[in-house]
């Protein structure tokens, strides 16, 4: 179980300030009924110097949704950097239907035109987001109605990894690979892609090679029966998610009536048996204890007690911005949903990168990298300043309330 630090002073953190936090979150967000619950960690140095679980147990599991990309791409490196596949590799190399795929010109999404890519999509491509693969609930696009329709994404029942590569191999991508940025499908490619070169499935590769060593226990894409009772309950605010809203969600008293219970963890829930689809894009549930343990391995340079998962350069590296010419994501082309800001901010492999927080309008350090989940969690990592910091709640999507700038407000205020 985790322990706050007994004096937070001694890390360099105002104590007083901290407790801002908790009052913050509770005056804006849990009396208004905005948030059911919010669990936040702030650590320095290594230590925990605040923790806080308000209206959540401490042992409790969360979505994380898209947290878990950076699991994903993470594994995706320690597979290149065993040499078993380079970030320069054409993706048709491992599956190759996609030697075909072909790039959106004109129409509709019964009837359209399409045209040859520049260059084909590589492996660099999908971790960066650059791939030119989308998501069906953007809703913005023709071919984000197309990846509904044929239901290429991990909520469509039955469907699976194989299904998923099937059905991409047949739809247009918005873009030429490496031209724009669009958030996407991309990570569920690379963790087929985990499979592919690994041989393994998915969650056998995350427990043998990540979330085993790192102590993970708590960490899987399902909850079994004996711990069915920690799965918090899932939430949305009904008119503006873009995932849509089950048939008969209805509000309960924890909530204001502008938000639904859409999952409320019991035996129904889909994230009470193993799934089909082994999402490395969102797929994974998590506690607050779990993942402080795979951002500390981050903040480590890639080592945690003693144990290296990923290399020191290949971390540098895959915290450093990605995108061509050193652009930022604002003038990558996509300004709509995503778990990060885009003005001043790059993108890694795996990670969104603060490259100017005056740009980016948030009290922050470049070098900083981050995401977050659609269900409104969210970590970031400041190595400059040595900080992680974690906030965990259950709302959808996370786009509905400015929760990541308000908590970076409140933690570099209390730095000393």
């Amino acid at each position: 179980m985790l322990n706050a630090a007994a004096d937070p002073s001694r890390l360099g953190l105002d104590p007083n300030r901290l407790a801002r936090i908790d009052e913050f979150v509770k005056t804006n967000y849990l009396d208004t009924g905005r948030y059911p619950g919010f669990s936040c960690l702030v650590a320095r140095n290594g230590e925990v110097a605040h923790l806080s679980h308000q209206g959540y147990e401490p042992d409790a599991m969360f979505r994380i949704y898209s947290m878990s990309k950076p699991i994903t791409s993470i594994a995706l490196l320690q597979l290149i950097e065993q040499g078993k596949a380079k970030l320069g590799d054409p993706v048709s190399a491992f599956i190759p239907s996609f030697a075909n795929l072909r790039v959106w010109e004109d129409g509709s999404p019964t009837t359209f035109t399409t045209t040859f890519p520049e260059r084909e999509m590589c492996v660099q491509d999908l971790l960066t987001h650059t791939s030119g693969l989308t998501y069906g609930f953007m809703g913005n696009h023709p071919v984000d109605a197309l990846y509904r329709k044929r239901g290429v994404e991990r909520a469509a029942p039955g469907n699976s990894l194989t299904d998923m590569l099937d059905k991409l191999a047949e739809i247009p991508l918005l873009f030429s690979p490496g031209t724009q940025w669009s958030y996407s499908v991309a990570t569920d490619v690379c963790g087929a892609l985990v499979e592919i070169i690994s041989g393994q499935r998915l969650d056998a590769y995350f427990d043998e090679h990540i979330l085993g060593p790192l102590g993970m226990s708590d960490t899987g894409f399902f909850v079994d029966d004996a711990n069915g009772d920690r799965l918090t309950t899932n939430y949305a605010l009904a008119s503006v998610s873009p995932f849509g809203v089950p048939e008969g969600a209805a509000n309960d008293p924890l909530v204001n009536d502008d938000t639904v219970m859409i999952d409320d963890g019991s035996e129904n829930s889909p994230y009470r048996s193993e799934p089909s689809f082994f999402s490395g894009g969102g797929g994974l549930v998590s506690t607050m204890a779990d993942y402080y343990r795979f951002c500390q391995m981050l903040l480590g340079k890639g080592e945690l007690d003693g144990i290296r998962i990923i290399g020191r350069k290949t971390l540098e590296y895959a915290t450093t911005n990605h995108l061509p010419e050193g652009r930022d994501l604002a003038s990558m082309g996509q300004a709509v949903f995503s778990e990060t800001t885009y003005t001043g901010v790059g993108f890694g492999l795996g990670f969104s990168v603060m490259l100017d927080p005056a740009q980016a309008q948030v009290i922050s350090s470049p070098g900083e990298f981050a995401w977050g989940g659609a269900a409104s969690t969210l970590f970031w990592v400041d190595p400059a300043e040595e900080l992680i910091v974690i906030g965990l709640t259950q709302l959808m999507p996370s786009s509905a309330y400015p929760i990541r700038q308000e908590l970076k407000s409140l933690v570099y205020g209390a730095l000393t």
